[in-house]
């Protein structure tokens, strides 16, 4: 039996994330009171059902609140795998998006509001098994990441993400590796305007000799991680690699490992490679 938790700030996604479940089978319910967890779980075991739950917890159970890790407490003694996953964004972000959808916050005036609900969840952060912060994530991005992390897969999932630093360390990675060494495209007239996933950007920057050793080595650590990661009984594996803008350098590196994986395969579990390049294109 697998209960995920979502929980996080209002604007963060928790709505998208708990949509996102549903897609995949699993039987959602959004603002679940607290104490009433046990009895949903007990409800699907009655009926003999294998699906998994998802609940969506905020701010406006604020009289359960405290309640929460002796709840979790009581569901893990009973054999239930529980997940909670937190989603969070910064101030700046909410208060934006607060503004364009224009919205009410639950709790009252912003940016205050923002601040008295980090501290009124605090319970649920503190055991968070997974925190997700959206600040530079797209709906759809956020809905892919709940897909990469929850689907029912017959196949380890191996993501390669490409990123910029400049907008944020994606959260949702395992292994956050940085190629801002290499020899930058963006300072070539011609090559500027373009991205890694044209050719003569991808030749500028894997014919650095750095380039190519700095990918025997990333390919090493992806082989060696993929087996060791699906023994620990997860089915996902995160590797994002950033350079500064997201468009040249770390797009071309990859693509390139791509390529590699899929000529040479993996020895031991069945692996299905996704690639994301979070910030091609994105100017502003």
């Amino acid at each position: 039996m697998d209960l995920v938790i979502i929980s996080g700030l209002s604007g963060g996604g928790k709505s998208t994330a708990l949509r996102a479940l549903e897609d995949l089978g699993v039987f959602c319910v959004d603002n679940c009171p607290i104490p009433l967890l046990p009895e949903l779980v007990a409800l699907v075991r009655q009926r003999g059902e294998a699906r998994r739950v998802a609940v969506c917890i905020d701010a406006r159970e604020a009289e359960y609140l405290a309640s929460f890790p002796d709840v979790v407490a009581q569901l893990r003694a009973a054999g239930v795998a529980v997940e909670v996953l937190f989603v969070e964004a910064s101030r700046e972000v909410l208060v934006r998006r607060y503004a364009e959808t224009r919205r009410l916050h639950p709790l009252g005036e912003l940016p205050e509001a923002i601040d008295r609900e980090r501290e009124t969840i605090a319970s649920i952060a503190a055991l968070a098994s997974r925190t997700l912060d959206t600040s530079t994530t797209t709906g759809r991005q956020l809905r892919q990441l709940v897909r990469d992390r929850y689907a029912a897969a017959d196949a380890m999932r191996v993501v390669l993400q490409s990123f910029a630093f400049k907008r944020g360390v994606p959260s949702e990675a395992d292994v956050v590796l940085d190629c801002r060494f290499l020899d930058n495209p963006f300072d070539r007239a011609e090559l500027r305007p373009l991205s890694g996933l044209h050719d003569p950007v991808a030749r500028f920057v894997l014919e650095q000799a750095d380039a190519r050793t700095f990918l025997e080595h990333v390919e090493a650590l992806v082989r060696f991680t993929v087996p060791r990661t699906a023994g620990e009984g997860r089915s996902y594996l995160t590797v994002a690699i950033g350079c500064t803008g997201g468009q040249h350098r770390s797009v071309a590196l990859v693509e390139e490992l791509k390529r590699r994986f899929a000529s040479q395969g993996f020895a031991g579990p069945a692996v299905r490679v996704v690639v994301r390049h979070r910030d091609v294109g994105r100017t502003a």
